[in-house]
């Protein structure tokens, strides 16, 4: 039975709140239990734990690290925006999601923790049909330029084929990223994704199926006509050459523009754009924090 006073534990739940402080996104309790790091718990254990006002801040029904209690009308601020987005983010998420060869389209990044701000990008994950990822990212950025006049900014940052449903990379920051995600097309293809990368329950073991959605998001499965007609056309040789002609033309423009990143990758299965270099920036972050903990707590 796990000891909630034990050392282990109290690192957990540190870890868990400054990862999130990361983000300045302060935890209600279920959200400490469900992102809670490398260890298994019940929402009880962790309850009790934060409820110790010697190491952590309560605010309402938010817990921060001691001095970061500021961060909870930003969590506020930016959870208002976020309602008001989400209707568009689905939306446009399921309009991707009947374009040809698409398989399944997730909410990932700020958006799925309702953590956005005014004049953020939408992220999505999607994943495409074997053989047609290049013909799929150029439809759905023609889509994104629809958007934009709308005022909707879709950032289509990382698809994969079907093939490529198992990830390369193992880390926190990726286990958060699909932890976290919002399917609103394809449940199977998403719940797939999560029975092929098992080791997430390494990083994140209470956080098994999908978060708690949004008001008024669920999950669109509804076979569309003109979908599979556009897929019979773009199944005749000329898709072939179409795809290989933009494959090859987009891989060697986006892997010479984001040279400077270890966090792209660009294959005939896996398109990721990460030029900010996103994962790595979250990784130094949190080691500060930590750092900060371990010297106030004397851990």
């Amino acid at each position: 039975m796990l000891d909630v006073s034990s050392e282990g534990f109290l690192r957990a739940i540190f870890h868990t709140l400054a990862y999130a402080d990361v983000f300045e996104f302060p935890l209600r309790a279920p959200e400490v239990y469900r992102y809670l790091t490398s260890t298994r718990a019940t929402l009880e254990q962790v309850r009790e734990v934060l409820a110790d006002e010697t190491r952590f801040s309560q605010v309402g029904d938010y817990f921060t690290l001691r001095g970061r209690e500021q961060i909870v009308e930003t969590r506020k601020r930016r959870g208002r925006v976020a309602a008001r987005l989400w209707p568009q983010a689905t939306r446009y998420g399921q309009m991707i999601a009947r374009l040809p060869y698409v398989r399944m389209v997730a909410v990932t990044g700020s958006l799925a923790m309702n953590n956005t701000d005014e004049g953020k990008d939408v992220d999505y994950m999607i994943v495409a049909a074997p053989n047609r990822l290049w013909i799929c990212r150029a439809l759905i950025l023609l889509l994104a330029r629809f958007s934009r006049m709308q005022g909707i900014r879709l950032c289509p940052n990382y698809l994969v084929t079907t093939n490529a449903l198992a990830f390369q990379e193992k880390s926190l920051y990726v286990a958060h990223e699909v932890a976290q995600m919002i399917p609103v097309s394809g449940m199977e293809i998403y719940q797939e994704i999560r029975r092929l990368n098992a080791w997430i329950d390494d990083y994140l073991p209470n956080a098994s199926g999908v978060p708690e959605l949004a008001q008024g998001v669920q999950s669109e499965e509804k076979p569309f006509f003109l979908k599979k007609l556009m897929e019979i056309v773009f199944n005749l040789p000329i898709g072939d050459r179409l795809e290989n002609w933009e494959m090859n033309r987009k891989i060697k423009k986006l892997s010479y523009e984001q040279s400077s990143s270890s966090e792209s990758y660009f294959s005939a299965d896996v398109c990721k754009g990460h030029i900010d270099r996103h994962g790595e920036n979250v990784a130094m972050a949190l080691a500060a924090r930590l750092a900060d903990v371990r010297a106030s707590h004397q851990m």
